[in-house]
């Protein structure tokens, strides 16, 4: 079977023009495809809107850093975090509204050796912006298991080659990214529950992934950061 037929037609606005926690399951074997790769969704989370969500960036409204998050649905959200990783978002919504779709996971279904050589590069940023830390990569020189390409949101946008530059593309028109209808996954298969790390809003059940697929992420609940005590350890 031809990458085509895996993949299928690319979604339209409307897909996204909906609440992000009704995208969100909906996303699960859908295909993001950028340049040579494509990936195979398997682990998604859902962020709402100003006010809604207190794990969401749009929480407390618009800023520069957010912005396109409260642009038209089917553009991409891409942002910097802990001084080392990029993340990538799906745009939810209409325009001025502020919701998302965190790409959590996936399966690289082409383009293999290129999101091997992205993920295996030194400093993990597959040579796509130096300096920048690991970027989900293994920083050993040594190519993950397939499995692991993409199992995680910083890794994600790694082997996808998902950038700074990308923050704002439009998804949803004839550009670099699109996103494809694939396959979408037997609601049965699909299991809810707390998003990842988050600390506000942790017990939200806004985390969406196939049952028994090896590339979905460990779920890991938040952990406060310890404050250090002036002559402890």
């Amino acid at each position: 079977m031809g990458v085509g037929e895996l993949t299928g037609p690319p979604l339209d606005r409307g897909f996204f023009d909906r609440p992000s926690d009704v995208v969100a399951p909906d996303l699960l074997g859908r295909v993001i495809v950028h340049g040579p790769v494509a990936l195979r969704l398997t682990e998604v989370e859902a962020y709402g809107g100003p006010g809604q969500d207190p794990a969401s960036h749009t929480y407390r409204g618009r800023t520069p850093r957010n912005a396109v998050m409260f642009g038209e649905p089917g553009h991409l959200y891409v942002y910097f975090t802990y001084g080392m990783h990029f993340c990538a978002n799906l745009v939810c919504m209409p325009e001025g509204v502020g919701s998302a779709v965190l790409l959590r996971a996936g399966e690289v279904i082409a383009g293999l050796e290129t999101a091997r050589t992205r993920r295996r590069a030194p400093n993990g940023s597959g040579g796509l912006e130096p300096g920048n830390g690991s970027n989900g990569g293994n920083g050993s020189g040594r190519a993950p298991l397939d499995r692991d390409l993409a199992r995680g949101p910083a890794r994600l946008t790694v082997a996808l080659g998902l950038v700074r530059e990308h923050n704002g593309t439009d998804c949803c028109s004839p550009g670099p990214i699109r996103v494809h209808a694939g396959r979408p996954v037997d609601p049965a298969l699909v299991r809810t529950g707390p998003r990842t790390g988050v600390a506000a809003g942790a017990k939200t059940p806004w985390r969406f992934w196939v049952e028994g697929d090896p590339t979905v992420s460990p779920y890991r609940a938040h952990v406060p950061r310890r404050r250090r005590v002036p002559g402890g350890q």
